[in-house]
């Protein structure tokens, strides 16, 4: 194997997306997606059964398309990288399946991996050349994350701050959402105001036309007794809640209609889409100034937002912390983000994880790649429960 610049493929079926990517080392070779989102829009949300059936489909057109476009073929390949958690688990079944079956046909290492913590490896990838798709085109042939590098991944199914040491085997949670994801209330919410799925982009659009200021809903989790002090946190200081919120709208609307009055909807949308931004980038600025972090990726697919986007620039900015935002779609899940970090661990030596590990949809944050068969042995042998790498 190629360890200084080795040639990976990398996997995703977390969700909704059939992700297929490469990677020569850092160098982004190719990005294939094929999504399933049309055939979810009707039930205004994700159907894990739709979402895994729509897996098997695409993901043999996605592997073809995804060597084509990079002009490599499968003995090539240095090493396979796939999604193994977090995520829905019929979903992660048909990628892992379709990573092992590869593995065992042509010989490569596999690495399981965690998906939230390839959002992060995405700031390792230079652009594809000739494309400007990449973290920065141009970049230097080997990049690097900042040594104090924070992490805020916002998405349908998760929303958490994350603090990384060392991207292949350190990676601490500061904060997460002890309910709904911001992703998960914003299609709520546009199911109340009946503007369809996905509602996210239909919020973000319909919220420049309204007042945010017209109505002030609660920011979930920010009242002292949750948030303690620097010196006395309390136990959600870096956390979020917004089922709070997503009723809170809820009754707004109930009350408009029971009065006989319009529903301000363009009002209401601006005014949720600013009490979920507000608390997100105040709580992760407030985690990064605390924890000395200085630069933070944002990263997953509510990076998207404008506002989103608008005011963790602003508050960052305000707070001396420099953000890196990847490129739009290096930010919702996709496989090139999976074989980035496959890479990493490649490089740094990881033992790859084999073929005997089950999809986790329950995955730790902390736990970056499956252990292999070896580590387990280690850890069962010093009566240590198996963690991840």
């Amino acid at each position: 194997m190629n360890r200084s610049q080795p040639l990976v493929l990398g996997i995703e079926s977390s969700c909704d997306e059939t992700g297929v990517g490469i990677v020569r080392g850092a160098d982004l070779l190719t990005n294939t997606v094929s999504s399933s989102m049309e055939e979810h829009v009707r039930f205004g949300g994700v159907i894990p059964e739709i979402a895994s059936r729509a897996h098997l489909d695409a993901f043999v057109p996605a592997l073809q398309a995804a060597l084509a476009e990079a002009d490599v073929t499968l003995d090539e390949i240095d090493a396979i990288a796939v999604t193994s958690g977090p995520g829905l688990a019929g979903a992660l079944m048909v990628g892992v399946c379709a990573a092992k079956a590869l593995a065992v046909a042509t010989g490569k290492p596999l690495y399981a991996i965690n998906h939230l913590v390839a959002h992060v490896g995405v700031g390792l990838l230079n652009a594809r050349p000739g494309t400007g798709t990449g973290t920065e085109a141009g970049a230097a042939a080997k990049p690097v994350l900042p040594e104090n590098l924070g992490a805020l991944l916002v998405s349908g199914g998760h929303t958490e701050i994350l603090r990384i040491r060392s991207i292949t085997d350190d990676v601490e949670l500061l904060g997460s959402t002890i309910d709904d994801a911001a992703g998960e209330a914003y299609d709520k919410v546009a199911r109340i105001l009946g503007l369809g799925y996905p509602g996210g982009p239909a919020i973000d659009r319909l919220a420049r036309e309204g007042n945010a200021k017209a109505i002030r809903f609660p920011r979930g989790l920010t009242q002292p007794k949750y948030m303690g002090t620097a010196e006395e946190p309390g136990r959600h200081r870096y956390d979020w809640s917004f089922s709070g919120l997503k009723t809170a709208v809820a009754r707004c609307v109930e009350q408009f209609e029971a009065a006989g009055d319009p529903v301000p909807v363009a009002d209401i949308a601006a005014a949720f889409q600013e009490a979920v931004v507000d608390v997100i980038t105040s709580k992760a600025v407030l985690a990064c100034r605390e924890r000395g972090i200085t630069d933070v990726l944002l990263g997953g697919g509510v990076a998207a937002n404008s506002r989103l986007r608008q005011l963790t620039d602003q508050r960052c900015s305000a707070a001396g912390i420099k953000l890196h935002v990847p490129p739009l779609d290096l930010c919702t899940d996709n496989g090139a983000m999976v074989a980035a970090l496959g890479a990493q661990l490649v490089m740094a030596g990881i033992e790859p994880s084999g073929i005997n590990f089950a999809p986790d949809s329950s995955m730790p944050v902390t736990t970056v790649s499956a252990p292999s068969r070896s580590q387990n042995r280690a850890f069962s042998a010093l009566g240590t429960p198996s963690t991840a790498t």
